[in-house]
């Protein structure tokens, strides 16, 4: 029991590095601890009655939101990867800004050609954890692979990264919250299946990465921002090996729910 546990804090650390190393070091259980119990104290305990309500409100309350694509409703995604597909579904009704985001990154046609990067689970002989992939750099076949996991999307018109802010929903307040961890349950939690934005240590540092929960992680909830389920091809995501690629992904139910900024 306790090796599992272990497995798994070194899970978390490795999840909460996602964008900002390519590797990590070796590290003891006891550093992985420190590390775990640190990460623990500096997540802020959100004030429920100063909250951002998920509403049109969102469009100009934080100037990081109001340029993002978002997703007003549910959408489909097929990505297809060594032949097979993954059927997503998009939650934009509990993620709006998180599903827009990767919904347009979808239709741009980013995802297409780049690798999973880091796998853990059973193709690697470990407890199932996660399939990460969404580096922009991994476009290139030639970049060596042990130092993905820096990259984030660029906009094309400015040459500026595109950031999204941590958006989770707890049930209990049945609002999201931007820019913050918390500690109620989330209305869409780590479950089998789920895919999520990784991040940074800085709440709204996620952009294109992200990962497939291959088991029920529930010590991730509202630490990181869940914003969809695969419905469908579980089992080629449990297939995936470090250095696959998405052959394609494309959108087949709900693009219209995709709206654009106003950039009036």
């Amino acid at each position: 029991m306790q090796l599992k546990i272990s497995r798994y804090l070194v899970a978390l650390i490795i999840v909460s590095a996602l964008l900002l190393n390519g590797c990590l070091t070796p590290q003891t259980n006891s550093d992985i601890s420190k590390s775990f119990n640190a990460a623990e104290e500096t997540s802020e305990n959100v004030d429920y009655t100063n909250i951002t309500p998920m509403s049109d409100d969102i469009k100009s309350s934080d100037p990081l939101m109001k340029n993002l694509p978002r997703l007003e409703g549910k959408a489909t995604v097929i990505m297809t990867v060594k032949g097979s597909p993954i059927t997503i579904e998009l939650d934009g009704i509990n993620a709006p800004i998180t599903s827009g985001n990767f919904v347009d990154l979808v239709q741009k046609g980013v995802f297409d050609g780049l690798a999973f990067h880091r796998v853990i689970g059973p193709t690697t002989n470990q407890d199932p954890f996660v399939v990460q992939g969404g580096d922009p750099q991994s476009k290139d076949p030639k970049f060596p692979i042990n130092r993905l996991g820096t990259g984030n999307y660029i906009e094309p018109k400015t040459g500026q990264v595109r950031y999204i802010p941590l958006e989770i929903k707890a049930k209990e307040y049945g609002k999201a919250t931007y820019g913050k961890t918390i500690s109620k349950a989330p209305e869409l939690p780590h479950t089998l299946g789920a895919i999520a934005m990784a991040r940074s240590q800085m709440p709204n540092s996620a952009s294109s990465q992200f990962y497939f929960a291959l088991a029920d992680l529930g010590f991730l909830d509202g630490n990181y921002a869940v914003f969809g389920y695969v419905t469908d091809g579980m089992t080629t995501v449990n297939k995936i090996e470090q250095g696959d690629r998405i052959e394609s992904a494309r959108v087949i139910k709900g693009a219209e729910n995709l709206k654009q900024p106003d950039k009036s």
